[in-house]
């Protein structure tokens, strides 16, 4: 058992690293690169390097996701679940397993499909054909639900970390304060998620437009989830 959890977080981590890795390629490089590059180049690169970047990208999420699946279901099994739902550590790794498995919904639910009308258009168009009229569209919704999943990987990373380095985050609490922590980070997290999903970005500069932004945006939702630590536990 010693050697199958070493492996499963072993796993765990490499896939995450290339997940968040490609994440922040994505944001932090790509796409301020395509947005000052010629069109011609922007093509060929949305043919031949995108599609490599998201196949690691996408399987990246799904390992990480199922491995830590699997850590989090051992340490329920071992703790017992009334144990686990109060612990420091049961409390920070469900937040930061909450926020990841929306993270990897967005990967396989919205931003992998609509990259592929993306790719797709861009093949059509490199032919002599016409562009995709979903494609704009798509590449907005790919492009904010990215954003989205950067601002939630500052939190998830620091309450993955928290759950193992932080034990004093979360102590003993009543039950009636820990229901209400759990509300007010469901329904923020929610809220988050259903701008990615529904939000748009028009002319009006919004905080995700920018790679700044964003970054403010992820460090002000992790400061604001622990506040609720702060204030609850």
């Amino acid at each position: 058992m010693e050697v199958y959890l070493f492996f499963l977080r072993w796993i765990h981590f490499l896939a995450g690293m290339t997940w968040v890795g490609i994440l922040y390629y994505f944001n932090f490089v790509q796409t301020p690169f395509f947005a000052e590059t010629d069109a011609a180049i922007r093509s060929g690169a949305i043919q031949k390097l995108v599609p490599r970047a998201l196949w690691w990208f996408r399987w990246g999420a799904m390992f990480t996701f199922l491995t830590g699946i699997l850590i989090y279901l051992h340490r329920l099994v071992e703790m017992g679940g009334g144990v686990f739902y109060t612990s420091s550590y049961g409390t920070a790794i469900t937040v930061g397993g909450l926020i990841g498995t929306l993270m990897f919904l967005n990967v396989w639910l919205v931003i992998w499909p609509k990259q592929q009308v993306v790719i797709a258009s861009a093949t059509q168009v490199a032919k002599g054909g016409q562009a995709l009229p979903e494609a704009a569209a798509s590449a907005r919704r790919a492009g904010l639900t990215s954003r989205t999943n950067t601002v939630f990987s500052i939190p998830m990373l620091f309450y993955m970390g928290a759950a193992s380095h932080y034990p004093s985050l979360a102590g003993q609490t009543s039950g009636a304060a820990r229901t209400w922590f759990w509300i007010i980070t469901l329904v923020i997290t929610a809220a988050v998620e259903w701008n990615a999903l529904v939000g748009t970005q028009g002319a009006t500069k919004k905080p995700l437009d920018s790679v700044s932004g964003t970054l403010w945006a992820g460090f002000i939702l992790a400061a604001v989830l622990y506040l609720l630590f702060l204030i609850f536990f």
